[in-house]
């Protein structure tokens, strides 16, 4: 099993893995949750897949078992910046405005956690092994640029899960119903990890 972060500066250096990581978003996002999102050629993208944002991607042999996506909460394409400020601009209607209890922020130090994934392919006696390599990845990937916590849109049990990797979660808006699922935005800490 390998863990790779991929940018628009080193995707150049793995293959097919950026396209495998939207192949594999496609199937966990579409096909199984059957969310609306844009597609193309069987890949799963949005317009926060820019540039500026990182791929986390566990994966075995070709097969992709876990993804998460991180944008800086600075970046601007358009009329967009980053999903969960998106949604409380009112600029995305599939995501309740009211998901934050403060402003959406805008600063160097958080990035946004959007993305996330395990595959349904990974057997249960794997599970765990593979949250805690995409965990592991997506904190070292998080400091390496800066980041001392990250912002995401999450199911309802990440944060007792997180505990027992030792991440420090702080609840950050109302739990939501979103297409029959708890989620809630936490605030994730990376300070616990920087050392």
């Amino acid at each position: 099993m390998k863990v790779t972060t991929l940018s628009i500066q080193n995707l150049h250096t793995h293959g097919p893995l950026f396209a495998d990581l939207l192949r594999a978003r496609h199937r966990t996002f579409i096909e199984q949750a059957k969310w609306d999102l844009p597609a193309a050629d069987g890949m799963e993208f949005d317009q926060y897949d820019t540039p500026a944002s990182r791929w986390v991607a566990v994966h075995d042999y070709g097969r992709i078992l876990a993804g998460i996506r991180l944008t800086p909460t600075t970046h601007r394409c358009g009329m967009y910046s980053y999903m969960i400020r998106d949604a409380q601009r009112g600029l995305l209607d599939t995501i309740p405005s009211n998901l934050l209890y403060e402003d959406a922020p805008v600063a160097r130090h958080v990035w946004e956690l959007s993305r996330g994934f395990v595959s349904d392919e990974v057997p249960a006696a794997m599970r765990v092994r593979v949250q805690v390599q995409i965990i592991a990845e997506m904190v070292r990937s998080a400091r390496e640029i800066g980041a001392t916590s990250v912002l995401g849109l999450v199911p309802l049990n990440l944060p007792r899960w997180a505990r027992r990797v030792g991440l420090e979660c702080e609840q950050a808006g109302p739990v939501l119903d979103i297409d029959g699922a708890s989620n809630v935005c936490m605030n994730i800490s990376m300070v616990a990890k920087m050392h």
